[in-house]
């Protein structure tokens, strides 16, 4: 099980930390892992096309007009 150190950590929200802790009945560190846990649980999962669609989407980008294709495809001889 790993562990980590907070540091710098606002008195205020250390008390806020104690106070909900005890009105639950954890110490301060089960308090800490479940709110934490429940952070990361909310996190959306989204696949990287969405990612990709949400952070370029509104962006304009060039309009490429692809040419009219006039040569047939070339055999690539994979009958014999």
């Amino acid at each position: 099980m790993a562990s980590i150190t907070i540091r710098n950590l606002d008195e205020q929200l250390k008390a806020q930390l104690r106070m909900q802790a005890a009105s639950h009945g954890r110490s301060m560190e089960e308090e800490a892992r479940i709110i934490r846990r429940g952070a990361l649980s909310r996190a959306p999962q989204e696949g990287l096309g969405s990612r990709i669609r949400r952070r370029f989407g509104e962006a304009k980008g060039v309009e490429l007009e692809l040419p009219n294709r006039s040569d047939r495809p070339r055999d690539p001889g994979l009958d014999t």
